[in-house]
C-alpha cells in the first residue's frame, strides 16, 4: 500500500495510521483525506488489527484543514471538499475497532474534529485544542458542531466554537476532551499500554459496545435500550461469553479467541 501522506504500520494487532505532511504540521487536503481513507478501509478489512492509533508528530497531530487550498473554495467546492471529509470521518467513526488519537502539539480544526472521531483521546501535554474557524468567517464544517457538544456539553463546546480560541491538555482534560494527559516523551507508551489493554478484551464484545454507544446517542432512549438488549443477548452466542464466564467461576484468565 503506497501511502504519500500517512505512514502506516502494523506492530502486535495494533495499525498506527501516523499523518506526514510535517512542512504544514499535517494540515488536510484531500490528498490527505485519501491517503488517510484508504489506511482507515485497510484497517477494517485485515482481521489480526485490533485497535487503531491514529498521531501525528511531535509540533502537530493535524493542525486543521490547508487554510491556502481552502481560500480558493467556492461553495460548490466547499461541497466537493465537505462531502470527502465527512465520508473518511464516517468511514473512522464507525470502523467496529477501537479507536485512539494519540494527539502531541497542534489539534485544530479537522485535526481536533479526526480526534473526535475517535474513541479514545491520549493527550502529551504540550497539545493546544481548538475549533478556530468562526476566526476566518466561516464555521467547523467536519462534525465540530455536532461532536463536540455530544462530548463535552453545549456550554464548553459553544465557548470553544464561538470565540474560536486554543485550550491547553489541561484544560481539555478538565472539559472531558481527553481521556488523560502524559508527559510528551511517555505518549507512545501510554497509549501502547492502553491499546494492551483493549487487546486483552473479547473483540466482538468490544464491538457491540461500540455499537451500542455510537448508535444510541443518535436514537431515543427507548430505541437505544432495545439495541442494547439485542446486542446483550446476542453475545450469549459467541464462544467468548461461555469463556469470560467459565474463566470467572474457576478464577483463571480468560483466553479470548473470537475476532
Amino acid at each position: 500500500m503506497k501511502l504519500k501522506y500517512i505512514n502506516f504500520r502494523r506492530k502486535d494487532s495494533v495499525a498506527w495510521i501516523q499523518f506526514n505532511r510535517p512542512e504544514k504540521l499535517n494540515a488536510l487536503n484531500p490528498n490527505v483525506l485519501k491517503d488517510l481513507e484508504t489506511a482507515v478501509a485497510c484497517c477494517e478489512e485485515e482481521h489480526f488489527v485490533r485497535v487503531v492509533v491514529l498521531m501525528g508528530y511531535e509540533k502537530a497531530f493535524v493542525a486543521g484543514a490547508d487554510i491556502e487550498h481552502m481560500s480558493k473554495a467556492d461553495v460548490n467546492s466547499a461541497y466537493e471538499l465537505t462531502d470527502l471529509g465527512l465520508r473518511v470521518q464516517e468511514r473512522l467513526s464507525d470502523l467496529s475497532k477501537p479507536t485512539i488519537a494519540a494527539i502531541s502539539g497542534y489539534a485544530l480544526g479537522g485535526g481536533l474534529e479526526l480526534a473526535l472521531c475517535c474513541d479514545i483521546r491520549i493527550s502529551a501535554e504540550n497539545a493546544i485544542f481548538g475549533l478556530p474557524e468562526i476566526t476566518l468567517g466561516i464555521i467547523p464544517g467536519g462534525g465540530g458542531t455536532q461532536r463536540l457538544p455530544r462530548l463535552v456539553g453545549v456550554g464548553a463546546a459553544t465557548e470553544l466554537i464561538f470565540l474560536g480560541e486554543m485550550i491547553n491538555a489541561d484544560k481539555a482534560k478538565q472539559i472531558g476532551l481527553v481521556n488523560m494527559v502524559v508527559p510528551l516523551g511517555r505518549l507512545k507508551g501510554e497509549v501502547e499500554a492502553f491499546a494492551s489493554k483493549l487487546i486483552d478484551k473479547p473483540a466482538l464484545a468490544l464491538r457491540a459496545a461500540k455499537i451500542a454507544m455510537r448508535r444510541g446517542i443518535g436514537i431515543p432512549l427507548k430505541e437505544g435500550l432495545q439495541m442494547e438488549q439485542s446486542l446483550f443477548c446476542m453475545l450469549f452466542g459467541t464462544e467468548d461469553q461461555k469463556e469470560g464466564m467459565s474463566a470467572f467461576l474457576e478464577r483463571r484468565k480468560p483466553m479470548y479467541r473470537e475476532k
